[in-house]
């Protein structure tokens, strides 16, 4: 299930304007904090996926003719356009996993001739066992 929001709008930080999404009108005072400009929110009709208030955005004509928020409300919406998100996953190339590196063959090898070096017990399971019988408890 995705997030939904209550107010929608755009804001500009370092010349930059994006589209920005909160659940309370006090995000206003966090974004004018972190250094944001031209904030402009406003409450949603009902809550909303970020995809689904942009794209009411710009049916109500949000930008009113502002160039540089429509384009800020366009590349949001595409952002999140499930349709845009599998074509660039399906062009993504994939990073090299690195092969793991275990024990080489001569350490394998090394291994085995030690365990067929070690000599087996001479002593029998049976002198064991009456060994363990006669041990005072």
């Amino acid at each position: 299930m995705e997030k939904t929001f209550k107010f929608a709008g755009v804001s500009t930080r370092a010349g930059v304007c994006k589209a920005r999404f909160a659940n309370d009108q006090m995000r206003v005072k966090v974004l004018a904090k972190t250094g944001s400009s031209d904030i402009d929110l406003i409450e949603l009709k009902e809550p909303m996926t970020k995809a689904d208030a942009i794209a009411f955005l710009l049916s109500i004509n949000f930008d009113n003719g502002n160039a540089t928020v429509r384009a800020a409300l366009e590349e949001g919406l595409e952002k999140r356009t499930p349709a845009v998100k599998a074509v660039k996953a399906k062009t993504a190339t994939k990073a090299k996993v690195p092969a793991k590196k275990g024990p080489s063959m001569d350490a394998i090898r090394a291994k085995a001739a030690a365990t067929k070096a070690v000599p087996k017990s001479t002593v029998s399971k049976a002198a064991i066992v009456a060994q363990m019988e006669d041990a005072p408890y």
